[in-house]
């Protein structure tokens, strides 16, 4: 098992969110842990070759008057899911956000994440 290296805990995410690519609108996966400086998909299929990409993050109303926000993010990680063989998950750092976006990006982690230890 890989050592964790991360200074904050991440949150398993407790709501159903799709991450689309920014530029060509197809969906990239499923939030499901998240942390303020990253989160977790799920996805199906195997992994793009790609590992930065430019994503929109679908909202509803009570999160904000915006429909999305968007971001630059790394992949980190990849593992094929352990459930489904024909899924992965990925690990991916934010690494360019505008500060508004942050904002609401913060919003999502404290109302829709939940402590992994609630779980």
């Amino acid at each position: 098992m890989a050592e964790e290296r991360r200074s904050i805990k991440r949150r398993k995410f407790g709501y159903y969110m799709q991450v689309v690519d920014n530029d060509t609108h197809e969906l990239i996966g499923y939030l499901a842990d998240i942390s303020p400086q990253g989160f977790k998909l799920e996805r199906q299929g195997a992994p793009d070759v790609y590992d930065e990409y430019s994503m929109r993050l679908e909202l509803t109303p009570e999160i904000s008057d915006k429909t999305f926000i968007s971001f630059i993010a790394r992949r980190k990680w990849s593992r094929r899911d352990p459930m489904d063989p024909n899924a992965h998950n990925e690990g991916f750092q934010i690494i360019s956000i505008s500060p508004y976006d942050r904002m609401i990006y913060q919003r999502i982690v404290d109302k829709y994440g939940r402590p992994e230890s609630s779980w």
